[in-house]
């Protein structure tokens, strides 16, 4: 059996890819164990300084849930009364979610086709998303009777607003790569046949930068998002203090005085 998903890391980017085609990558219990562990592995490798989320095949890149495999374990759940197919929700999609979120290094997804349900909550966990001009994005939670998850009731809204949340949530449909685009859900769209390159090109280009500014420059977006204007200047001091000790201030300090390109440590 193919590996549910694949894992490398070359050259300070780690690439995981989702690796069930056949299924358009949707989420059984083995890819959601080797998504979570890969993920959170990259996060924690000092070695990786930026992470490319993206799948295999070119319909799908999660259609969330694999709902054969859900069927089964529902019948299970009342034959026992043990109610566990759910907790897969804290199990994996919420480590999931905060690995790509919380990754002190910028995560790029690579969108390649639909994008479902948790598939839609991790392409929106990550810092920039690549979208192939065919793709598509659907809340789809309401369509099978659940609530959102894998933290698309935080970014969903954040992104698009609370009001179009709303109506993306109550009335799933199929975002188009345009329209994703016009609502900020997608930062680039390309044709198919170049989202692979375009998509290496942009994490090899966060995988070469300054590792600790960009580190900084996500946890200051993410704190302002929840707290005031005079938290958030306090919280601003922290992190330039942080970012200003670093080797690659120093490093691109100098290279603006010599009017050189700076070549990144990470650190």
């Amino acid at each position: 059996m193919a590996d549910t998903v694949l894992y490398e890391v070359s050259d300070g980017l780690a690439t995981i890819t989702l690796n069930r085609p056949e299924a358009m990558n949707a989420l059984n219990i083995a890819a959601k164990v080797a998504l979570r562990d890969a993920v959170r592995s990259a996060a924690a490798d000092e070695a990786v300084r930026a992470i490319l989320l993206t799948a295999a095949g070119d319909r799908a890149f999660c259609v969330g849930q694999d709902l054969k495999e859900h069927i089964g374990l529902l019948a299970a759940d009342r034959e026992t009364g043990s109610g566990q197919t759910m907790s897969t929700v804290r199990e994996h999609y919420n480590p999931i979610v905060r690995a790509l979120a919380g990754a002190p290094k910028p995560v790029v997804a690579a969108v390649n086709g639909v994008a479902a349900g948790a598939g839609f909550g991790f392409a929106l966990a990550a810092d920039y998303r690549i979208v192939a001009d065919t793709a598509a994005f659907n809340t789809s939670f309401a369509g099978v009777a659940l609530t959102a998850d894998s933290g698309v009731s935080w970014t969903l809204p954040r992104v698009v607003g609370p009001g179009r949340a709303a109506d993306l949530l109550l009335f799933p449909r199929n975002i188009g790569a345009q329209e994703a685009y016009e609502l900020g859900i997608a930062n680039r769209v390309v044709p198919p046949a170049e989202l692979r390159a375009e998509a290496q090109k942009v994490a090899t280009a966060l995988a070469e930068g300054p590792t600790v500014s960009y580190s900084a420059l996500k946890e200051a977006v993410a704190y302002g998002l929840t707290h005031s204007l005079e938290e958030t200047l306090e919280k601003e001091d922290e992190l330039q203090a942080r970012a200003g000790a670093s080797e690659d201030h120093a490093i691109a300090v100098q290279a603006f005085v010599n009017k050189e390109r700076p070549k990144y440590l990470g650190r």
